[in-house]
């Protein structure tokens, strides 16, 4: 069971897209009639899925979730009339899962929060492979350059300078790009 924030402007749609989530076995997290302040909704209502239904996505709604992908990412459905492929396009770069022309049909729901949910979850673990060897390479980057230091500094070759880092890194506690800040930062106070 999934607990879905429900965005609609219309009262109308909304009941109908809620009265089909329940069909389906999900939860209504809480029905809101736009995006504006969508970061403290999903604060508070922690839900597990977006679904939006509108006419056309406005650039305010895209803005909106935007802020949310960087601050809280979450899967987002949006079921919509716009086909023009410029606004679906809009549409994912803002952080949509998943982007439906034609309207919320209740057979389609659940099918549609499912691909939704894992096409998140994919994007969500290529992200964060992406931060992670970007945090590496940062860090391979600082442990070359203290080591360049310290060979220029002490004569030492490079794997003398690498023992160097290694063993003050085991001294302190701390990781050997962590030492390597503090040996760079110390270089640069001392020039």
């Amino acid at each position: 069971m999934l607990r879905v924030l429900v965005i609609d402007e219309s009262h109308t749609r909304a009941g109908d897209i809620c009265a089909s989530l329940a069909l389906a076995g999900h939860q209504v997290a809480a029905v809101l009639p736009s995006a504006i302040d969508l970061v403290r909704h999903v604060e508070a209502t922690r839900p597990d899925v977006i679904l939006i239904e509108t006419d056309s996505p406005t650039r305010d709604t895209l803005e909106h979730l935007s802020v949310l992908d960087r601050a809280n990412p979450r899967p987002i459905v949006m079921f919509a009339q716009d086909a023009d492929s410029q606004a679906i396009r809009k549409a994912v770069q803002a952080g949509v899962s998943a982007y439906v022309v034609d309207g919320v049909e209740a057979s389609r729901i659940k099918p549609v929060l499912d691909v939704a949910v894992a096409q998140f979850e994919s994007h969500l673990a290529l992200r964060n492979e992406l931060a992670q060897s970007n945090r590496k390479l940062a860090e391979r980057k600082l442990v070359d350059r203290a080591k360049g230091m310290l060979m220029k500094a002490r004569s030492l070759s490079e794997d003398d300078a690498y023992h160097a880092l290694r063993k003050l890194a085991m001294e302190r506690g701390k990781t050997i790009a962590a030492v390597s800040q503090d040996v760079i930062d110390m270089a640069n106070l001392l020039l």
